[in-house]
């Protein structure tokens, strides 16, 4: 009945109410159901007028005498199909199962898979893109492990054991704590927070075997907040009265309570002091530095560089040096982290990587920023950095942007570098002394390096300190489009 609503309840005790049924299925019905055999209908002859507007309408959607099986099958169908409605509410079901069944269809046995196919900005296009300016330019790690080491001995109220460095398989940098760091100072320094002893007593050992590998090694999740020292640890320390935690670096969250996180400060700030050696060439180095800066009065800035074989390896960036680069890069990835990166499943995709910002800047891109901000070839910069990779090709065109570049190689006599120059830890460590007394200081890549350094600068200078940490993801579109509107 015009009007009347359809409910799917049904009334109470009875069984529901058929739906309403739409008028194209009602004109068919009343066709199939009329007499004769023709399945035609005309005014005055057995049927109103009603019925005869309903039969035309039937005709113009089903097809006028249409007497074949098949049509008459899809006529059923449509007809059941809008009877039973909620057959519709399986369309995601099939939708879902049928997806499934094509990606099951997909072979995964080749990996990984490096795809090739470049995202906005991945093409490495820098060398182009400085042949074309250079024309107009001229017209115008371990710190953490200890800082933490510190701060949880001293919340646990424990004895401190001075830290053991592990030999790394890429760096294989031997240097004991001493070698790097003054540790009678430190010692003296964190008497009153920390008691710091050089060994294990032998009284101790015994109980060992006076071999360190019997100790109980706790291996702790990165990021472990205070409490759970407190709750597993500390139990564990009383029993064992000797433990040791490796590896210690980033195992303490960044939410600790104030006092924890001040003898963190204390350690880093205070206690670790580079050794005499490396304190009295990095000095050395600091005056050259600014002798070296007349222009500016003294003032020069430092430019943290992370081009190395094994930052580039790792970040799994494709460069401009072919197949060629793509050898040198699988063949360190393989020395440096066995199987990590060809792992079953693994997908690499370096334009994707690069325009995250996760790519190394190259010496080239970190000359166009600069020469982009304003600093002219008349700037004085120190560059901090270990063996740039392919290094006489890739820093030709930051050193013609930047002749006054200086490194702790051209700063320093070959004798003088000499007792550091087969210890990376030790080099970095005259690194970071230049770098913080410059002017400002530059960061292309993360890490522990230029994140110390940039605190302990702000701790130096009452936070004043100037650093420029540059938007990589900008910088991605900004090179592959650079007459763009960025």
């Amino acid at each position: 009945m015009p009007g009347q609503t359809y409910s799917r309840l049904g009334s109470l005790g009875g069984a529901p109410s058929p739906p309403p049924v739409p008028p194209a299925v009602a004109a068919v019905a009343s066709l199939q159901r009329g007499g004769g055999g023709s399945g035609r209908r005309t005014p005055g002859k057995g049927g109103s007028a009603s019925a005869s507007a309903s039969a035309s309408a039937a005709a113009g959607w089903t097809g006028v005498g249409c007497g074949c099986a098949a049509r008459r099958a899809a006529r059923a169908v449509l007809a059941a199909l809008h009877r039973r409605q909620a057959v519709f509410l399986f369309a995601p079901l099939l939708y879902v199962a049928a997806m499934l069944l094509y990606m099951g269809s997909i072979p995964l046995d080749v990996v990984p898979r490096i795809v090739a196919r470049p995202a906005p900005g991945s093409v490495y296009r820098s060398p182009q893109l400085y042949a074309r300016l250079r024309a107009d330019m001229d017209a115008d790690n371990s710190t953490d492990a200890i800082c933490n080491a510190v701060a949880i001995a001293g919340f646990l109220n424990a004895t401190l054991v001075i830290p053991n460095f592990h030999f790394h398989s890429i760096w294989r940098d031997p240097s004991t704590f001493s070698d790097i760091y003054d540790e009678a100072h430190f010692v003296k320094r964190l008497q009153n927070d920390v008691r710091v002893v050089e060994k294990v007593p032998d009284f101790i050992m015994e109980r060992f075997g006076h071999n360190l590998s019997n100790v109980f090694n706790f291996k702790i999740k990165a990021w472990s907040p205070i409490q759970y020292y407190k709750d597993a640890v500390l139990p564990k320390l009383i029993e064992e009265r000797l433990i040791r935690i490796s590896p210690f670096a980033n195992r303490l969250s960044f939410d600790a309570p104030p006092v924890v996180q001040r003898l963190r400060c204390l350690a880093n700030f205070e206690a670790l002091k580079f050794s005499n050696p490396i304190a009295t060439l990095s000095e050395t180095l600091v005056s050259r530095m600014k002798e070296k800066s007349t222009a500016s009065n003294g003032k020069y800035i430092a430019v943290h560089l992370r081009f190395e074989e094994d930052m580039v390896a790792f970040s799994c960036c494709v460069y401009d040096g072919g197949d060629e680069e793509k050898k040198e890069m699988n063949a360190a990835r393989e020395i440096g982290w066995r199987g990590k990166f060809t792992k079953r499943g693994r997908v690499i995709r370096p334009g994707v990587i690069r325009m995250n910002g996760k790519c190394p800047l190259t010496p080239l891109e970190v000359g166009l920023m600069l020469r982009g901000m304003g600093f002219s070839n008349n700037t004085a910069i120190f560059l901090a950095s270990g063996k740039i990779y392919r290094a006489e090709k890739n820093m030709v065109p930051l050193l013609e942007m930047f002749p006054l570049l200086q490194t702790k190689e051209t700063l320093a006599s070959a004798e003088e570098l000499a007792p550091f120059k087969d210890f990376s830890s030790r080099m970095a460590a005259i690194d970071y002394s230049v770098c913080v007394h410059s002017d400002a200081f530059v960061t292309t890549q993360g890490g522990n390096f230029p994140h110390f350094l940039m605190g302990h600068r702000r701790y130096l200078y009452a936070g004043h300190s100037r650093t420029i940490k540059p938007d990589k993801r900008k910088l991605a579109i900004l090179f592959d489009n650079p007459h763009g509107n960025h």
